[in-house]
C-alpha cells in the first residue's frame, strides 16, 4: 500500500468506533471485576491484564492509519508519532520504548510521558488520553473539512 497523506471522515469514525466498542467491553469486564463476590482475586487478574491490553489496543489505534505519511504527520513530538514510537516499540523491541533519529522526541511535550528505555505498561486512562489526542491530531492533519 501507498503512503497516505488524507483520510476519509468514514475511515476516521470507523476506527473511533472500533476503539469505543473495545472501551466498552473492557469498562463492563471492570465493573463486574469490581462487583465481584471474588474481588480481590479478579481485580488482581484484571491488573495484570491491563497492560497487555491497553499495550495491545495501541496496534489497534495505529493499524487503520499504518501508512500516513511523514511529512503530513512531521518530525515533531505529536500524538501521531508518540503512537508510531510507541508501535514499534510493542512490535519490535519487546514492549521497551526507544527513540528514534527521526522524530525530535521530548517525553514532556507527550501524552504518556514515556521516557526512553521504559517498559510501556498502559492503563485504561492513559490509553484513554492518547487515543483522544490521535484522533484530534489525525483529524487536523489527515481529515478534509
Amino acid at each position: 500500500m501507498l503512503g497516505r497523506k488524507d483520510y476519509t471522515r468514514e475511515e476516521l469514525d470507523r476506527a473511533k468506533a472500533t476503539i469505543s466498542r473495545q472501551m466498552t467491553a473492557y469498562k463492563r469486564v471492570a465493573k463486574s471485576v469490581d462487583g465481584s463476590a471474588n474481588g480481590s482475586k479478579a481485580a488482581s487478574a484484571l491488573d495484570g491484564f491491563d497492560a497487555e491490553f491497553f499495550n495491545n489496543m495501541v496496534l489497534v489505534l495505529d493499524r487503520p492509519f499504518v501508512h500516513r505519511l511523514r511529512m503530513a504527520t512531521g518530525k515533531d513530538c505529536n500524538p501521531l508519532n508518540e503512537v508510531e514510537l510507541l508501535v514499534d516499540a510493542l512490535l519490535n523491541n519487546r514492549g521497551i520504548f526507544r527513540t528514534n533519529n527521526v522524530i525530535k522526541y521530548d517525553p514532556e511535550k507527550t501524552v504518556l510521558k514515556i521516557d526512553d528505555g521504559e517498559v510501556i505498561q498502559l492503563d485504561a486512562a492513559g490509553f484513554e488520553r492518547l487515543s483522544k489526542a490521535f484522533f484530534e491530531d489525525l483529524e487536523a492533519k489527515f481529515v478534509a473539512r
